[in-house]
Formats: structure tokens, C-alpha cells, sequence
């Protein structure tokens, strides 16, 4: 369990910061041209784990993208142990592209996550 940071050498001169929130939750801050970019990296909690270790996961990504409420991009990266399927009622979120028919619990808290803060799930709008 935890989060890594890798960094092209390319764009070692535009990270302003690498922070590790928790052993699940860290990030990189990027001086970008227009505007500062947040990357933060996660570790989600396995579908077997409690409802409680979820919430406070996502308690944790939310208070860090709180944090960075001025920058313009946020984009959020790792393995949120998620099945997001193709049910109509994500298609705000989702698009249709998703590899799995159904949703796995952790696939819904991801979704109801990503629709509270108004952003999409990118690799479920590109075809596989």
C-alpha cells in the first residue's frame, strides 16, 4: 500500500512540490505555463475494506484538492480500485466507454466523489 512519484527529467524544473498527505494520498504541485498544476496520486482502499477506511479516504483526497482550490487543473491519477459500469445514470461523469457492465461499490463512491466536484472520469470516455 502507498502512493510513488515519478517525475520525467524533462519536467523536474516545473515541480514545485511533492507531498505525501497519508500513505494513500500524496501529491505533486507543477508550475505549469498558464497555470499551477495539483497531481495528486492515490492508493484507494480495496473493495473487501469497511465503509469507514473508504470514507475517510476520500475525506483525505477532498481535503487536498481543497487545499489547491485556486489552481485551474487538478488531475487526480491511481488506482481507485473502482468498476464504474455503464449504467445511464453515470453518463454525466462517465461516458459510455467503461470496460465493465456493472459497478462495483467503490466504482460508485468514485462516481458520486467525481459528480460532487463537477469533473469527469476520463478512461471511461475513450474506447478500449
Amino acid at each position: 500500500m502507498g502512493t510513488e512519484i515519478f517525475v520525467h527529467h524533462r519536467i523536474v524544473s516545473a515541480v514545485k512540490r511533492v507531498e505525501f498527505f497519508s500513505d494513500r494520498v500524496s501529491y505533486k504541485d507543477l508550475r505549469g505555463r498558464w497555470c499551477n498544476i495539483i497531481i495528486p496520486n492515490v492508493q484507494a482502499p480495496r473493495e473487501e475494506k469497511s465503509d469507514n477506511s473508504k470514507d475517510s479516504f476520500y475525506e483525505e483526497l477532498e481535503q487536498v484538492l481543497y487545499h489547491f482550490l485556486k489552481y485551474r487543473m487538478e488531475i487526480p491519477l491511481g488506482y481507485f480500485e473502482a468498476k464504474m459500469g455503464r449504467q445511464n445514470i453515470f453518463k454525466p461523469t462517465m461516458d459510455d466507454e467503461s470496460l465493465h457492465q456493472g459497478s462495483n461499490d467503490n466504482g460508485v463512491s468514485i462516481v458520486n466523489f467525481t459528480t460532487s466536484k463537477n469533473v469527469v472520469v476520463k478512461s471511461t470516455m475513450f474506447p478500449h
